[in-house]
């Protein structure tokens, strides 16, 4: 066993550029890691929640996800979900580190989702309006990694957030220098932002469509990570049946992902033509032609690399 094992804070975790986190994606998935061997993730009942485990090992590094869910938190004051990240050493096995799980989460979440789509993303230079469906740390983190992989190559020239309640909502009021427009879900306002929309994120709790996906610009980029269960999705069966599908791999989309199995299930898709970060990570730039769509439902060797990034970048 190491005689210091570092602890990393959430702002420590952090310091990690949200673009750098990216390519420490790409870049495993260029030498050879193989999505398909991921441990899915495994749940543990408790008395008052669950445990959510998520193992993962590759190259130097093997570590593990802690999460913890505990409905009853709200009560309480406490975050409903809270968790570590523990980093080994794959050889002798030996703990190098414990990372906030939460940031490191928040962090590599949107990471996937660009990882996926920075092909098409800065296939175009032109300046780019973004959608985001959602109010949580989620909406607001894909919105801010997205202006990072763009910077230097696109303006963004708009930030729109989609919500059920916008006067409720707690966001920004600006990000990435631009002022951000809050509207609620629904209303023609956030018809209007979908389809001048360059990219579409969708990070909500809904089970249903957020929007109709007829109103998407043929050369739009939609992102969906809100849920992992097979019968709840954020799109319509519509976009799968004209779009570019891209997902982290085969089996836990058609497993987990909703709006993939329900799009297959409808006939408006074949999984055939599913196309995973492996079958990307080679790519530079790739003009679709048509829409591309993202959907992700977390792998554990996500937080595995992101977490080797972290610990090897300056602090």
């Amino acid at each position: 066993m190491t005689d210091t094992i570092a602890y990393l804070d959430a702002a420590a975790v952090a310091r990690l550029r949200p673009r750098d986190a990216v390519q420490a994606l790409v870049v495993a998935l260029r030498e050879g890691l193989d999505p398909a061997r991921s441990t899915p993730r495994q749940f543990v009942p408790l008395t008052h929640g669950d445990y959510i485990l998520m193992p993962a090992e590759h190259g130097a590094d093997t570590g593990v996800k802690i999460v913890t869910v505990a409905p009853g938190n709200r009560e309480h004051g406490l975050p409903r979900i809270q968790g570590l990240y523990v980093l080994f050493d794959a050889r002798t096995l030996a703990p190098r580190a414990v990372l906030d799980g939460i940031e490191l989460t928040a962090l590599r979440t949107p990471a996937v989702s660009l990882a996926g789509v920075r092909q098409h993303l800065l296939a175009d230079t032109s300046p780019l309006q973004v959608v985001a469906f959602g109010a949580g740390i989620q909406a607001i983190r894909h919105v801010t990694t997205t202006a990072d992989v763009v910077d230097g190559v696109r303006e963004i020239a708009s930030v729109t957030f989609v919500v059920r309640d916008p006067e409720r909502a707690d966001l920004p009021a600006e990000l990435a220098g631009v002022a951000c427009d809050v509207v609620q879900v629904g209303s023609v306002e956030a018809d209007r932002a979908v389809g001048q929309a360059g990219i579409v994120h969708c990070a909500t709790s809904a089970r249903e469509p957020v929007f109709d996906s007829a109103l998407l610009r043929d050369d739009a980029i939609v992102i969906a990570v809100g849920s992992h269960d097979p019968d709840a999705r954020e799109v319509d069966e519509r976009l799968l049946g004209r779009a570019r599908v891209i997902v982290e791999d085969r089996a836990p989309a058609l497993r987990e992902a909703g709006d993939v199995v329900m799009a297959v299930e409808a006939g408006t898709f074949d999984a055939a033509d599913l196309v995973t970060l492996a079958d990307v990570a080679g790519e530079d730039v790739h003009p679709a032609g048509r829409p591309v769509f993202f959907k992700s439902v977390g792998m554990a060797w996500e937080d595995l690399v992101v977490a080797a990034a972290v610990m090897e970048a300056p602090r």
